[in-house]
């Protein structure tokens, strides 16, 4: 089980700005990626979203959960240490297209094509992790990461005694 937390970046006052994610698997710390990326994810749900209402390139399929914002990379966070060195952790989302045998009666059938978001993960120890989603899913997980995140910085806000009118 792969657990996605999104942790506020905050600056030298304690006011947060940004997110970072922090990776577990079964429990255990697996990386941590993505500093300052919630704006890419708040962007990115709102292409999904889009995309499933059947705007621009994605109206191409017929099922909504084939459809996603063109590309064929959604997303890579990794984690990056002094120097651009990466370590600690990677995740990423890529798209792909998968035919599908769909048979009928008497003999004849015919090959469908769908689309899924292959959501991968690499922790520390080089171990990696996979989910195929449908763009409901992918829409599904990518804005509950953005609306923790919001409620992450808001309570970093109040704990912080930033953006209360508080000067400094």
């Amino acid at each position: 089980m792969l657990t996605v937390t999104p942790v506020a970046c905050v600056d030298r006052t304690g006011r947060p700005y940004e997110v970072t994610l922090e990776l577990s698997r079964d429990g255990l710390p697996y990386g941590t990626v993505g500093e300052r990326c919630g704006w890419q994810l708040a962007r990115l749900a709102g292409g999904v979203e889009e995309a499933r209402r059947g705007r621009g390139e994605a109206g191409r399929w017929p099922d909504p959960d084939d459809r996603f914002p063109e590309g064929r990379e959604l997303f890579s966070f990794r984690y990056r240490a002094g120097r651009g060195g990466t370590t600690g952790g990677e995740l990423g989302c890529w798209l792909r297209t998968i035919p599908v045998w769909e048979p009928r009666q008497g003999g004849r059938g015919s090959w469908r094509l769908t689309r899924r978001a292959f959501v991968e993960a690499w922790g520390t120890g080089g171990q990696g992790a996979r989910a195929v989603l449908t763009s409901a899913e992918l829409s599904g997980f990518v804005r509950g990461l953005v609306d923790e995140a919001e409620i992450v910085c808001s309570e970093e806000l109040s704990r912080s005694g930033t953006g209360t009118g508080e000067t400094r």
